[in-house]
């Protein structure tokens, strides 16, 4: 027996005789269909916008909204949904990668859109789109940030109201630095989490407890209009502490919290973050509720907010309008139940729903009503002629 012999031998030479075509168009559509990918990316075949599905990009999508398959069609909507299925900036469990699609599934619980306590119906006050995962770099984080960047910015150049599932916290840092060239002014920075994130580098790289060190480091994103709410507990860093003390940001503990209330919190977080400020952006690290009810995640830190906690925060700090959010840490391994997934879409649904309800984002409620020809031709049968 020899090389020439062997199965394998025989089939490499039956890979060279395969077709290409098919797969090469394929190739170039979906290219067309997301759009070039960042200047640091060599493969010129990679789209920004993955168009593939492959891996951890296999999902359905968000809240069962139609995907936009063309991003050069974007525009005109209200919200776009991006995932960014990113986990090479964790540094003690792994996972995130797995976020976006975990969300997206059980998004379709709630896809009706409806909630009875606020009043408003999603489905009839946004239009919104899923457009797909930025094509991420597993293995380089730098890159990463990059087409995290431009894939940010392209949905901000077009007034689209960008929803960001996360992915690990890293990912904060380029959804800011593509945000803040299309504000004309400062950009305030709402974030809730149990960890500062202020470190400069994690194991010498730009990881998930870094990134509003780099964040705060853009001109018109200064660190003192940066509010940090819920951060405590015993996996904290001395040093992202000594960056916040040196740099003014705000700081608000769950002792904060507990001796203040709620409202006055949340009221001084909002008034910090606007100072000044043209925009606002969200950023809510799911281990910011307690690992009871938010398990999968990957540096959990016991005593954290409760969900109906941060649900109220939530209601008064975005009320004045944001220019986008993001939701991060959610790792599906570590789940039970999907019950972190839920979580965080219910977090995505209520800052939308009270977008909504304040008049900052879609149509109001009162508008939707008012708009319905059978609420019209009741109110014409009800009210007084005039003459």
């Amino acid at each position: 027996m020899d090389r020439e012999q062997l199965h394998g031998t025989r089939m490499l030479q039956r890979e060279a005789e395969l077709p290409t075509q098919r797969s090469k168009e394929q190739r170039q559509h979906e290219l067309e269909l997301g759009l070039p990918s960042a200047e640091s990316i060599r493969d010129r075949s990679i789209p920004l916008f993955n168009r593939s599905g492959w891996r951890f990009s296999n999902s359905g999508t968000f809240a069962c909204r139609p995907f936009l398959a063309d991003m050069r069609e974007l525009g005109g909507q209200d919200v776009a949904v991006l995932g960014v299925p990113l986990d090479c900036g964790t540094t003690f469990r792994s996972g995130t990668r797995w976020g976006p699609q975990a969300m997206r599934t059980v998004s379709g619980l709630a896809a009706a859109g409806y909630n009875f306590e606020m009043g408003v119906d999603l489905s009839e006050s946004l239009d919104m789109v899923d457009v797909g995962d930025v094509s991420v770099i597993p293995a380089n984080i730098e890159k990463s940030f990059d087409q995290i960047d431009k894939a940010v910015a392209h949905i901000h150049e077009r007034a689209v109201f960008p929803v960001i599932l996360g992915g690990d916290h890293s990912i904060g840092y380029p959804d800011v630095r593509g945000l803040a060239p299309y504000v004309d002014g400062n950009v305030g920075i709402i974030h809730f989490d149990r960890h500062s994130d202020l470190s400069e580098y994690n194991y010498d790289e730009r990881m998930h407890g870094t990134p509003f060190f780099h964040a705060t480091n853009i001109p018109n994103a200064p660190a003192t209009n940066l509010v940090q709410i819920g951060i405590g507990g015993w996996t904290g860093s001395r040093g992202g502490v000594k960056v916040a003390r040196e740099r003014q940001a705000t700081v608000i503990t769950i002792t904060d919290i507990e001796r203040w209330g709620l409202e006055r919190v949340a009221e001084m977080a909002l008034e910090i973050a606007w100072r000044n400020a043209k925009a606002v952006f969200l950023s809510f690290d799911i281990d910011s509720i307690d690992p009871g009810f938010a398990p999968g995640t990957g540096t959990p830190e016991a005593g954290g907010l409760l969900p109906r906690e941060a649900f109220r925060m939530l209601h008064i700090v975005t009320r004045e309008g944001l220019a986008g959010m993001e939701l991060v840490e959610v790792s599906p391994p570590y789940d039970v139940g999907d019950i972190t997934s839920v979580l965080g879409v219910r977090v995505i649904n209520d800052v939308l729903g009270t977008l909504v309800e304040a008049g900052k984002l879609g149509r109001r409620p009162d508008e939707t009503i008012k708009a319905d020809p059978e609420v019209e031709r009741q109110k014409d049968q009800t009210e007084p002629g005039g003459g």
